[in-house]
């Protein structure tokens, strides 16, 4: 991948790690709010100086994450998202929050559902089952100390609650095994179609240029070469001119006659091969039918059309055939100009007409119909 894909993908996935930040900080202030109802609901159990320190320390953490996505240095780590470490550092803070409250503890133990499903989706199997453990080890050992310190007001209260957060637990890693196993098996459907998708975009590319090219030569074929013509007639800038020519090789029906037709397409393939050779990037040339060529040249004016299909008639005739005695290969050309507003078919017509000028004049020669366009 280029560095500027790079930087593409990266600002790509720190927007969204962004955007699932912000559900995690929306998701905190929900929490503190919680909070601040049991507080003033009198049902925390500790100062108001260790709810609003709490309230900080809460704060300055996201802040820390917020820091890491901002700079970029969570891309340094293996999971750039840091799921797992948002995640126990949510269960801490819910922990120490379960540790300040008694009554309410069976309530707000519903929020460690709603952390561990920030993880289901992003979290591999193992490690949201690790996690899973965490929470419910962290929130078992409170009850434990409590216990052990002889605070705990209710122990059978207190084991239904652990245990329900146990079978919780247990449920929820199994249903984020079970959605990281659909998504994996939708990644490999996504993966197959693409492949699919790329194969079949490769036979289109295929078909068009089975489409748009001869088959004997490798040039394009009539209908395709009408379809480019028009396309830059209809660009043509009022201060440039495209040149077209007709090409036509000479006796080539006797070639076909006195040498057989293998030897007439070797012929044909001949041209197409010294053609390539003389003309620049951006030239068109196609079959046009038979023995008959046709050329555009883009952005050109009399003297280079001229010029290149001279090169061309000569570079022709001074081809070789490989075992096979064909003497005195020539062609025969017809030349025109097109201005803004040309129509393609008058142009085709008027180089035609010199063509067969050409032709009736001795053949293996360039004639043009330059005073059709004034020029």
């Amino acid at each position: 991948m280029s560095p500027s894909n790079q930087r593409v993908s990266h600002r790509a996935l720190q927007s969204l790690l962004l955007k699932r930040f912000g559900m995690a900080a929306v998701t905190y202030f929900m929490s503190l709010s919680l909070c601040w109802i049991a507080i003033f609901g009198g049902l925390f159990r500790g100062p108001l100086s260790t709810a609003l320190a709490s309230t900080g320390l809460v704060i300055l953490s996201q802040l820390v994450f917020l820091a890491l996505f901002t700079s970029g240095r969570n891309l340094r780590f293996s999971d750039p998202s840091l799921t797992e470490a948002q995640v126990l550092v949510a269960i801490c803070w819910h922990t120490w929050l379960l540790s300040l409250v008694d009554t309410a503890r069976g309530t707000l133990l519903v929020m460690y559902v709603l952390i561990m499903l920030f993880g289901v989706f992003q979290l591999r199997p193992r490690l949201f089952a690790r996690c899973a453990a965490f929470a419910f080890f962290a929130f078992a050992g409170l009850n434990l100390l409590e216990a052990y310190q002889m605070r705990l007001a209710e122990p059978s209260l207190a084991l239904l609650q652990v245990c329900a957060l146990l079978v919780v637990m247990v449920w929820l890693s199994l249903f984020a095994s079970y959605v990281q196993a659909l998504r994996q098996r939708m990644r490999q459907r996504r993966f197959a179609l693409q492949a699919h998708q790329d194969t079949l975009r490769g036979m289109m590319r295929q078909l068009e240029d089975l489409v748009a090219t001869d088959e004997l030569t490798g040039l394009f074929n009539r209908r395709h070469f009408l379809r480019l013509a028009s396309r830059e007639l209809e660009n043509l800038s009022p201060s440039h001119q495209h040149g077209i020519a007709l090409i036509d090789l000479d006796h080539f029906k006797r070639i076909n006659d006195g040498h057989g037709h293998a030897v007439g397409d070797r012929v044909l393939q001949t041209f197409a091969t010294v053609a390539r050779g003389c003309l620049r990037e951006g030239d068109v040339l196609a079959r046009y039918g038979g023995e008959e060529f046709v050329l555009l040249l883009p952005n050109c004016d009399a003297d280079r059309i001229t010029a290149c299909c001279e090169r061309l008639r000569k570079a022709f005739a001074n081809a070789e055939l490989a075992c096979v005695d064909v003497q005195s290969l020539s062609l025969s050309v017809g030349m025109t100009l097109v201005g803004l507003g040309d129509d393609l078919d008058d142009a085709l017509q008027r180089a035609d007409q010199a063509l067969y000028r050409a032709k009736r004049n001795g053949r293996n020669r360039c004639d043009a119909a330059w005073e059709r366009l004034g020029a």
